[in-house]
């Protein structure tokens, strides 16, 4: 049930410009206009990085999970290699800097995730204590990612930020990284604790001492079985919260 993200309607609109004339025109154009109105019905809204990203063509993504837990569309915006501190404007704007990925109507929720990029390829995880100020002040108050999520709770949103998988007991190229990672996070869980509406969920416990089941061949990833849970368990917090759910 969980509606493809954006870049896939400008891509079904692309094919069916280009398309020769007759039935497979129009089932472009059907299936472009099926998704506007699903974009347009959906309350839900995915942006971050290949984490959330990871599985989306096979619709076996965390917002499909969310999707598929929750009974209704979400919009899955996120862009694999997308980071929080991003320069480049025609690319960012086409989602690498995930801020602009979040644009449109309002929403009822947003589910939001990165900054990994930021630390494993901006500063290569060592001595990442100023990559980090940038994305969130140990105080959780200021930053890139407080600001982004103050612009959207602006709307009337609420937030959940998704932390990220750890491999426990397993050997990953991105373990250099958890320390940055936990400073990341911990400073997250300071902005979640100070701002109404937003709610830090953290899938550092999930998976279990050296099980790889829950991430993909490069252990950075998750399979479809973790992002499967990682969805469920955003679904569970937005019921706790949100009695419309």
């Amino acid at each position: 049930m969980q509606l493809k993200s954006g870049f896939y309607g400008l891509l079904a609109a692309l094919l069916c410009a280009l398309s020769p004339v007759g039935a497979p025109r129009d089932a472009w154009a059907q299936s472009t206009q099926e998704t506007a109105a699903e974009d347009e019905a959906a309350r839900i809204l995915a942006i971050g990085d290949s984490m959330m990203a990871w599985h989306m063509i096979s619709g076996n993504s965390i917002a499909d999970a969310l999707s598929d837990a929750l009974g209704e569309p979400v919009v899955n915006r996120s862009v694999a290699g997308a980071r929080i501190i991003y320069g480049l404007p025609i690319t960012g704007a086409l989602g690498l800097k995930i801020a602009k990925q979040y644009h449109g109507k309002p929403w009822d929720w947003v589910v939001v995730n990165g900054g990994g990029n930021d630390l494993w390829l901006g500063c290569g995880c060592g001595k990442c204590e100023r990559k980090i100020n940038r994305m969130v002040a140990k105080s959780g108050t200021s930053g890139d990612i407080p600001q982004l999520i103050t612009r959207i709770r602006k709307t009337g949103a609420r937030v959940v930020f998704v932390g990220y998988l750890r491999s426990p007991g397993v050997d990953s190229i991105i373990d250099a990284c958890r320390p940055s990672g936990d400073a990341l996070e911990a400073r997250l869980v300071q902005m979640a604790e100070q701002m109404d509406g937003v709610y830090f969920l953290s899938i550092a416990d999930l998976v279990p001492d050296g099980d790889r089941s829950f991430h993909g061949a490069d252990m950075i990833h998750p399979s479809k079985k973790g992002s499967k849970a990682i969805g469920r368990m955003v679904a569970d917090l937005i019921r706790q919260v949100d009695e419309s759910r």
